[in-house]
């Protein structure tokens, strides 16, 4: 549109607002009897005063628009420092001068937080452990951090512009974007944790990769494992070979006398005893370390969660079970599994309510051994407690470490195989002290299929 346009509508307006003054003093001239002369001399009075006042104001409204253009072309251009002055008045171009100064004001404010958050990601992107990678649409790397560079072990110059596929990171675009992926980078093979997610920048959509080598964690955890059951095993066997190499040597020295006692015989019985003894426990040590190792994939089907429960409850018989009855449920789960997990918390449950409720307890007095158990339905899940009133548990990182038990006959297995089974079925077990009462409560949390 040419700038010129406003400038001849205002003249057309302003000779529009001229016209009724001149018709005016022509019809004055007509009927008032006043001679040609003057009457022109009148007419040419009002308007040359029209065309002088006109003038006077296209300039200002002129210098108005300027202003404003101005402004407006700074704030484009990402210049916020200009600013119009205005007068205490109240008239709508004060208003109009006072909205565009805000509106500099805000997009400053606007810039300078986008500036702050920009460095705030740079940092944050060049000092996080994760390869970042963003591809385009025609899936060409368009960023990636200090720590992708690592990975790729190219500077950043060298891999911009560069395929997925040249990169070998093609395999990151396709599929699930959440999965554990074996990469290869280098002549290193790493196991990898990939996550993708899809960004727009400018309307166009790019494609943000996570990756996160797993290999070291993993490595790291794999160590430390072996060590708790190395401990564990080289503690348990060890219980048992110590007593059969002392009984086995004093056997030996036994038989090596010419002149026996009369209960040498004896002896020998006693100290086979004592070997038989600790060879069944280690030999039962081994079964369930077998066991624990050897858990089979859950076989799914639909049962009741009430008949499970009751069913289950009613194999203690040591301590009171007390039932309370939850909504009708029907989960999708391994029947046999779950009743294995469940007789192991009552029965831990159990153990612990029966070592308070003996005289010898701490406090020194008795209690009624109880064990409780309840259901109910937590959002898309099945939450199952067993609350005792027993001592309580120690708070330790190791309760659910196989082998590791604080019972003098326990195995260490039962709570370490309870949290296996449920995590197997997409659950949770967790194991702490209540906040109601004295007493211990184990949590099992289960997924309901939709639509129960």
């Amino acid at each position: 549109m040419s700038t010129k346009r406003p400038e001849r509508h205002i003249r057309r307006l302003l000779a529009l607002l001229a016209l009724p003054g001149a018709l005016g003093t022509v019809i004055l001239g007509w009927w008032g009897g006043v001679s040609l002369l003057p009457g022109l001399i009148i007419l040419g009075v009002v308007m040359g005063g029209s065309w002088a006042v006109s003038r006077i104001l296209i300039r200002r409204i002129q210098f108005w628009l300027a202003t404003v253009a101005n402004l407006l072309s700074g704030l484009r251009e990402g210049d916020y420092s200009f600013r119009a002055r205005t007068v205490q008045a109240d008239d709508l171009w004060s208003d109009l001068i006072t909205e565009v100064n805000l509106l500099a004001d805000h997009l400053r404010a606007q810039r300078l937080d986008a500036r702050e958050a920009a460095s705030l990601l740079r940092n944050v992107m060049a000092e996080i452990p994760l390869g970042v990678f963003t591809f385009d649409p025609d899936q060409r790397l368009r960023l990636v951090n200090g720590a992708g560079e690592r990975v790729l072990g190219r500077s950043q110059e060298k891999l911009l512009g560069r395929t997925a596929r040249e990169l070998g990171l093609a395999i990151c675009l396709e599929g699930a974007g959440h999965r554990t992926l074996d990469l290869n980078f280098g002549s290193t093979l790493g196991r990898w944790a990939m996550r993708r997610t899809t960004v727009r920048q400018e309307g166009h959509p790019y494609q943000l990769v996570v990756l996160n080598d797993l290999s070291r964690t993993l490595r790291e955890e794999e160590r430390l494992a072996w060590q708790r059951i190395v401990r564990v095993l080289g503690h348990e066997v060890n219980n048992s070979l110590a007593p059969i190499q002392s009984i086995a040597v004093s056997l030996e020295k036994l038989l090596a006398v010419r002149e026996r006692s009369p209960d040498w015989d004896q002896d020998v019985r006693d100290g086979l005893s004592v070997i038989r003894g600790r060879s069944e426990s280690l030999n039962r040590f081994m079964q369930a370390y077998a066991r624990l190792a050897r858990l089979p994939t859950p076989t799914l089907s639909e049962m009741s969660v009430d008949d499970w429960i009751r069913k289950t409850a009613a194999f203690e018989t040591r301590a009171q079970v007390v039932i309370q009855k939850g909504p009708a449920l029907t989960i999708r789960a391994d029947r046999d599994q779950l009743d294995q997990l469940l007789i192991n918390l009552i029965r831990n449950a159990a153990d612990a309510a029966l070592m308070d409720a003996s005289p010898d307890n701490a406090r020194g007095e008795s209690m009624k051994p109880e064990v409780e158990i309840s259901w109910s339905q937590v959002d898309s899940s099945l939450q199952v407690r067993v609350v005792d009133n027993g001592p309580g548990v120690v708070p330790s990182e190791n309760l659910f470490v196989p082998f590791f038990t604080t019972k003098s006959e326990g195995s260490g297995i039962g709570l370490a195989l309870c949290r296996q089974i449920a995590e197997g079925h997409d659950g949770t077990l967790t194991l702490a002290n209540r906040e109601d009462g004295q007493g211990a409560v184990a949590t099992l949390r289960l997924p309901i299929p939709p639509g129960e």
